[in-house]
């Protein structure tokens, strides 16, 4: 049952459900790819009572019912003729990283009522008596209390034993206060959820400092998708863009590579200035270059190594496209008789 993944019926019609509160919590924290498992860690509660509030969601047709996994076909199926060797299977491309899936219209409600709790009930309460009672909450003012502006309260939340990961998004996504963010970024756990960080560098009040410190490590890819993101504040990409920077003078080769072709090249623009080195050269020329848009990019690039332009007008993508090989061509790594057109 732990392996079950609860998925919301997106057809049901919620508000006109009989869901108690605590059965509409489990319900916003439901994504459609977190698995009964990871639930317990999200939502703080014991096993047995969880695995309850879904058997009664499942009965008021809030979320869908599990299904079994397609059993594999039995052996003496096979169509491979006798004695040949089985056909060898194509192996599948890389996967890329996973990525939280976005809230959805259930989790917008949920946050809603939230809000309105707080802003009906607990705002008004003395600053001292709410930073109080949200360290011994139970929801749903817990979830309210997330909706706090006050960072001492905050910290009362995150104090609280039944915080979990749901309530470290709240805190990330509509916390406008430095100081409330910078205790949140205090507990390693909520700091290595994809939810938590996607709504911290959304929030305008994420310090530099701490993107620094929270971003400096992880993948150049993934600092590529931050400086790229509409969604996040022109400060916090600016800052994506420099901290990417510098890590991309000291990232291993292959991460490079990684970040050059994944982006089709058009990363090389925000790397202007910076160079490579003859691991990262080396495997970018042993590969075939059939994309257009990454030979052109890369034609742009200034620091493009000169045995990285001469393995391109090599390439038959280049050879079919006279405008290609002439931006090759007129690249100052280009090789002597490439440019005198040879």
């Amino acid at each position: 049952m732990n392996d079950w993944t609860p998925k919301p019926n997106l057809s049901a019609t919620l508000h006109k459900l009989p869901l108690t509160a605590e059965e509409g919590f489990v319900l916003s924290r439901l994504d459609g790819s977190t698995s009964v498992r990871h639930l317990l860690a999200l939502t703080g509660l014991p096993p047995e009572r969880l695995q309850a509030i879904l058997s009664r969601l499942v009965a008021h047709g809030a979320v869908l019912p599990s299904t079994p996994a397609p059993r594999p076909p039995p052996l003496e199926a096979r169509t491979d003729a006798p004695g040949e060797e089985p056909a060898a299977e194509e192996e599948a491309p890389p996967l890329e990283p996973e990525e939280e899936a976005p809230e959805d219209a259930t989790v917008e409600v949920a946050a809603g009522n939230w809000r309105a709790v707080f802003e009906r009930l607990l705002h008004p309460l003395p600053e001292d008596e709410r930073a109080s009672r949200a360290r011994t909450a139970e929801e749903p003012e817990l979830s309210a209390f997330c909706f706090d502006p006050v960072p001492t309260v905050i910290k009362s939340v995150l104090e609280n034993m039944r915080v979990g990961l749901g309530h470290a998004r709240l805190i990330a996504r509509h916390h406008h206060n430095p100081v409330g963010l910078e205790a949140l970024c205090g507990r390693a756990a909520f700091t290595m959820d994809g939810g938590v960080r996607r709504w911290l560098v959304r929030n305008p009040q994420l310090p530099s400092g701490l993107f620094r410190r929270l971003w400096a490590g992880r993948r150049l890819l993934e600092q590529y998708k931050v400086s790229m993101d509409r969604d996040v504040p022109e400060g916090t990409r600016r800052t994506a863009r420099e901290v990417m920077r510098t890590r991309f003078n000291t990232a291993p080769a292959e991460e490079r590579v990684e970040l050059i072709l994944t982006t089709e090249g058009r990363v090389l623009t925000s790397l202007m200035g910076l160079a490579v080195d003859g691991k990262t050269a080396a495997l970018l020329c042993g590969r075939t270059f059939r994309s257009p848009m990454l030979i052109q990019n890369i034609a742009r690039w200034s620091a493009a190594p000169p045995a990285l332009i001469a393995h391109l007008l090599k390439q038959e993508a280049v050879r079919r496209q006279p405008q290609l090989r002439m931006l090759l061509q007129r690249h100052p790594n280009a090789p002597a008789d490439a440019r005198r057109g040879g």
